[in-house]
């Protein structure tokens, strides 16, 4: 018989995070442990990594629902679970950690053996242009193949100075460049944006407006002079027929799949299979989970295959992180089986 409990964790940030929807100095989560009445000292645990603000399931009876699913933990069907997005990535990392004897092993392979690595892309947070251009510097000289830049907060012009400045010391060949506008530009600016934006030889350019526009996204994609890569506009949609509709109206040169956020695991690759049958290309990216969550996503993306870098560098982004065996080197995540995890910051 299984039993399972919860309990809410607040991540603080160890610099000032800036998005175009404003600052972010600490992140609310949740985290889920699941074990067999019978031995109760092997435990799985996930994180319910809620996105306030951005999470489709970020509404009223959020820790309600999650208390429910944790009374009824033997009954509960995954359908239930449609539009509770976070809560089922925390509970199928539970699960699937639980299945593996609760040694934080998800989904075995090379990966979580120390064997291989995934490569991953230097992020940018926004903020004034000098200091955005420090950490910069700070990712090239870390050894990043691929940066991508928070715009859409600053003035539009720095930005594209940012751009500039980049371009001048390398080619597309030796760094590649994406950017991710969080829908910062209207409708009406984001042709002549992305015409300014094209001079940079940019691999993609996530989500340019706000989502739900489909009528507007789709033109914008049939005539972008760089591929757009859909983020937002994936949230909330957990119904097949729609996921095709979307796919099909807009047709994206790209999606970015964020399991918290897009329907864990299952709507994850639900989305993969959708988009490969109609060439859409795809990534996976982090939404700012703890370690707990990060190396759920970081094990199930090295089963996939990828081929270009993922976005998964968040992991050192926070004062009180879950210590794990994660690290980071150079463009590169690794999983050190040497090293273990700490979880005594965790009260359930």
């Amino acid at each position: 018989m299984l039993q399972a409990t919860y309990s809410k964790y607040l991540l603080k940030f160890k610099q000032p995070a800036g998005t175009s929807r404003g600052i972010l100095t600490e992140k609310e989560t949740w985290f889920i442990k699941i074990w067999d009445s019978e031995q109760p000292e092997i435990y799985g645990l996930g994180e319910c990594a809620l996105f306030r603000g951005l999470s489709a399931d970020d509404v009223p009876g959020y820790e309600e629902k999650l208390k429910e699913i944790c009374q009824h933990i033997n009954t509960f069907s995954p359908q239930e679970l449609q539009t509770w997005s976070s809560i089922r990535f925390g509970i199928e990392t539970a699960l699937a950690d639980l299945s593996n004897k609760g040694k934080r092993i998800i989904y075995p392979s090379p990966f979580p053996e120390g064997t291989t690595t995934i490569e991953i892309n230097g992020l940018i947070w926004m903020g004034d242009k000098e200091t955005m251009r420090q950490r910069i510097i700070e990712k090239l000289e870390a050894g990043f193949h691929c940066i991508k830049l928070k715009i859409g907060a600053i003035d539009f012009q720095a930005e594209l100075d940012l751009l500039h400045a980049i371009r001048s010391s390398f080619s597309k060949e030796t760094i590649e460049l994406r950017v991710d506008a969080n829908g910062a530009f209207h409708p009406d600016e984001a042709p002549r944006k992305l015409e300014q934006l094209s001079r940079y030889g940019l691999h993609s350019i996530e989500q340019p407006i706000r989502q739900g526009q489909w009528e507007k996204m789709s033109k914008l994609c049939r005539n972008t002079p760089v591929p757009i890569a859909l983020d937002e506009e994936l949230i909330g949609i957990n119904d097949t027929r729609e996921k095709i509709d979307m796919l099909e109206t807009i047709h994206p040169q790209y999606i970015i799949l964020k399991p918290a956020l897009v329907g864990g695991f299952l709507g994850s690759e639900e989305w993969i299979r959708l988009a490969d049958k109609r060439q859409i290309g795809w990534w996976i990216t982090s939404a700012l989970e703890s370690n707990v969550g990060l190396n759920a996503i970081a094990q199930w993306t090295a089963l996939l295959n990828v081929q270009i870098p993922q976005g998964l560098g968040t992991g050192q982004l926070y004062t009180n992180n879950i210590p794990s065996p994660l690290e980071q080197s150079g463009s590169v995540l690794c999983y050190n089986p040497g090293k273990n995890w700490d979880l005594t910051s965790l009260k359930f």
